[in-house]
């Protein structure tokens, strides 16, 4: 028996009889039985040139390849992302009525806490690409009662929305490829690689690989790869459904003032099932046209427990679906504004979309995840809870991780073992995320029930 395809600190079990691979019969790495699927145990020797593919383009996946580059190590992002890269940092741009509207869609601001992340924040700054984000926010009860929270966290955004937030953190780069718009449906291991395909189409082979992205499609791509620990995981991970409803009115909405008579830009709503979120993006975005008594283009999100009610494909919206909630949200968005149901006015422009696997609501609490015997890990915001900040730091620390166990010669592979059994809690934060420093005594958004 050839010695090379066994792990030689583990005793030698023969693995199931499987499906031969498409790449041979021949495999550099023993398989265990774990978790209802075999255990990869790559035996051959870590590359001294090693290239990572990475699955997943938002900003958690981004800077998981930019801290690779800066150790040195070559890797190759794959998108899913028609549009563009960056995931929930989402911009979108539309003509109406001869007239731009722009939205954030996904993620609206953002705070900073750590250094390293406001380390990439202040390089934000410096480029132009964000700036400071003195808006009037606070909480909107229905009715109309407006509380403005005084925080002096630092509050930003993007200036040119989120979007060219993403493009930033790749642009530049000598070591990291981009492919998308592209969908990872399988990984296979054979010969101490990684080979990755689309459809049967081959993308590439690759010495380790990183799953930055979730939901559904993660899972179906760790359930039969020979990660059952990565897989056991992602699979306690529980996501909120939220819908977003994009609408342009014609004119300045009804909203209440602050005590220094500076209008409302942005609410969490309290209360009301169908809006949990309401923010003029054309105030943040474009103040000057604001203030003249332009359009205005307003983001709202509905609750997580509405999304999860009223949870549908989100691929393939039926069109009586999203007529219900369009109609629900502006019902809830006049609510909360006080106004006679009804005389809220009609928008010239809307679309709804639902993230179905928009938000985390529980965690382990651990910046990243890695299996040395499969060579494969884990980053995203989930892991240290739902915040931009969260997912910056989860990339940046597998970056990091990954750069040590392969300059480390792959030695010592339990040293480099992490995450790989915490439990999950439950996170912090309103229902469209945590703010680090401006909601540190928001109540949890689920039941301890919902768990695993």
């Amino acid at each position: 028996m050839d010695a090379e395809t066994l792990n030689p600190s583990r005793p030698i079990k023969r693995p199931n009889r499987r499906k031969p691979s498409s790449y041979g019969t021949s495999r550099r790495s023993a398989m265990k039985k774990s978790f209802s699927q075999e255990q990869v145990y790559f035996t051959t020797p870590v590359s001294h040139n090693p290239s990572i593919a990475i699955i997943g383009g938002g900003l958690s996946g981004l800077l998981c390849a930019a801290t690779l580059e800066e150790r040195g190590i070559r890797s190759t992002v794959f998108d899913t992302g028609i549009h563009g890269l960056g995931g929930r940092m989402a911009t979108r741009a539309v003509v109406e009525s001869q007239q731009k509207l722009v939205f954030d869609h996904a993620a609206q601001f953002f705070t900073a806490c750590d250094a390293r992340f406001q380390n990439l924040v202040n390089r934000w700054v410096s480029e132009g690409l964000v700036l400071e984000w003195k808006g009037t926010i606070g909480e909107l009860e229905a009715g109309g009662l407006f509380t403005p929270i005084q925080s002096s966290t630092t509050k930003y955004i993007g200036i040119y929305g989120m979007r060219p937030l993403a493009d930033s953190i790749h642009k530049g780069t000598n070591l990291v490829e981009i492919t998308r718009p592209c969908w990872i449906s399988k990984l296979e291991p054979c010969n101490g690689m990684w080979h990755l395909s689309e459809n049967e189409k081959n993308r590439g082979s690759f010495d380790a690989i990183v799953i930055a992205h979730n939901g559904k499609c993660a899972n179906r791509l760790l359930s039969s790869s020979g990660l059952p620990q990565l897989f056991r995981q992602m699979k306690k991970l529980e996501l909120s459904s939220i819908w977003a409803l994009l609408a342009a009115f014609e004119d300045p909405l009804p909203v209440p003032f602050d005590g220094d008579l500076n209008a409302l830009e942005a609410a969490f709503v309290k209360d009301i099932e169908s809006v949990s979120w309401m923010y003029n993006n054309t105030s943040k975005l474009f103040p000057l046209r604001s203030s003249n008594g332009a359009h205005q283009c307003w983001t709202f999100f509905s609750t997580a427990s509405y999304g999860k009610r009223n949870k549908v494909p989100q691929e393939n919206i039926p069109n009586v679906t999203a007529e219900k909630v369009k109609t629900e949200m502006l019902d809830g968005v006049g609510a909360a504004l006080g106004l006679p149901k009804g005389s809220l006015p009609e928008p010239f422009y809307t679309r709804v979309q639902l993230w179905g696997a928009a938000l985390p609501i529980n965690t382990p609490g651990v910046p990243c995840i890695f299996d040395p015997y499969g060579r494969a890990g884990i980053c995203g915001d989930w892991l240290l809870g739902s915040s931009m900040e969260a997912a910056a730091l989860s990339g940046i620390s597998l970056g990091n991780h990954m750069a040590d166990y392969f300059q480390g010669g792959g030695s010592h592979l339990e040293e480099f073992a992490v995450g790989l059994h915490e439990g999950f809690k439950a996170v912090s934060g309103y229902d469209i995320g945590h703010f680090p420093g401006l909601d540190s005594d928001k109540p949890v958004i689920c039941d301890l029930e919902c768990v695993a």
